[in-house]
């Protein structure tokens, strides 16, 4: 006669293997990431080196940039996808601009506030007329694309300023190997961190995107957070689309094609809740980190950039099954 408690037992295996495996949090990333970056080390004899990981560093800056805008958007319980189309957008009035005055300056402050209108403008249709986040932001990443398209005439603009600065932005090293761009990803990433750990905006973040309703009753405005959180997502996408214009040295129109969907799987992975409400920006980086390294070291062992593509394809379905799990089994 079978036992009612071994029964009992065998059917709460299932169970327990979910909330393990949705559990896993920042140790388990961390460990994902050691693993790959040995098993990387030990496949190719160029990845362990200091151009490589120098190299690392600069590439995931631009990534990891965008993810903490994207990270407070999705934490306050909205989405936005059209921050690839920005990044191509953004690139225009920097380099006309800079090639009209030859100011840098100049021409990253009008590209960071067009960067900024675009955010208001989605936050306003999100907040004040209502309709969903996904839907307008993909109407916004067409609308977008489709204006660069026109603008250049899918032909890219060069940068002929000469300024040493714009090169420098993105290509220069403190002591020939940390790149400027990871110190400016550094500072950002510890500047959000605070403000989400330790702010009253931060908590406020968490609280609208947790539940909205609850959120008013406690006297917040989650019209306001949610404008705010989709201004700073464009704001940070913005400047991660300086820096890639900085690295190619122009504004090109396929620029930012698919970056949507390496922020989204990166941050995913990284724990923040396409739900909203749940997630922080150390998981975000580790995100990024292991998403970077699997890219870096396909390339490395010189793997179709098709397989790459299903990697990346699969890292993103993984992450969402791990979120809608959590979601369960929370």
């Amino acid at each position: 006669m079978v036992n009612n408690k071994t029964v009992q037992q065998v059917a709460n295996k299932p169970l327990t293997f979910v909330r393990r495996l949705t559990s896993i949090g920042e140790l388990g990333l961390l460990v994902v990431f050691a693993v790959l970056f040995l098993l990387f080390s030990i496949a190719s004899p160029y990845f362990f080196t200091v151009r490589n990981l120098s190299n690392i560093l600069g590439q995931i800056a631009v990534t990891l940039i965008a993810a903490v805008g994207f990270s407070m958007l999705l934490i306050s319980g909205e989405v936005d996808i059209s921050i690839g189309s920005l990044q191509a957008v953004v690139a225009l009035p920097l380099l006309a601009i800079m090639n009209a005055t030859g100011s840098f300056w100049i021409g990253a402050i009008v590209a960071l506030a067009a960067g900024a209108v675009v955010g208001v403008i989605n936050g306003l249709i999100v907040t004040r007329l209502k309709v969903n986040s996904l839907i307008t932001t993909l109407g916004m990443y067409y609308l977008l694309r489709g204006f660069v398209y026109l603008v250049t005439g899918k032909v890219p603009i060069s940068d002929d300023s000469g300024r040493d600065l714009f090169f420098l932005v993105a290509n220069g090293k403190l002591f020939r190997f940390l790149p400027y761009t990871a110190i400016l990803m550094f500072a950002i990433l510890l500047l959000f961190m605070f403000i989400l750990r330790n702010t009253t905006y931060g908590r406020r973040l968490y609280a609208v995107g947790g539940n909205p309703s609850v959120a008013r009753a406690m006297g917040i405005n989650p019209e306001r957070i949610k404008l705010s959180a989709f201004i700073l997502c464009s704001l940070l996408a913005s400047v991660s689309a300086i820096l890639l214009a900085s690295r190619l040295g122009s504004a090109l129109h396929t620029a930012g094609i698919g970056f949507e969907f390496q922020v989204v799987a990166a941050v995913v992975l990284g724990g923040v809740s396409l739900a909203g409400g749940i997630g922080n920006l150390l998981g975000a980086l580790l995100g990024v980190l292991i998403l970077g390294i699997i890219q870096n070291g396909l390339g490395m062992l010189e793997v179709n950039t098709m397989w790459q593509l299903v990697v990346t394809g699969s890292i993103i379905i993984f992450a969402v099954f791990l979120d809608e799990l959590k979601k369960r089994h929370g």
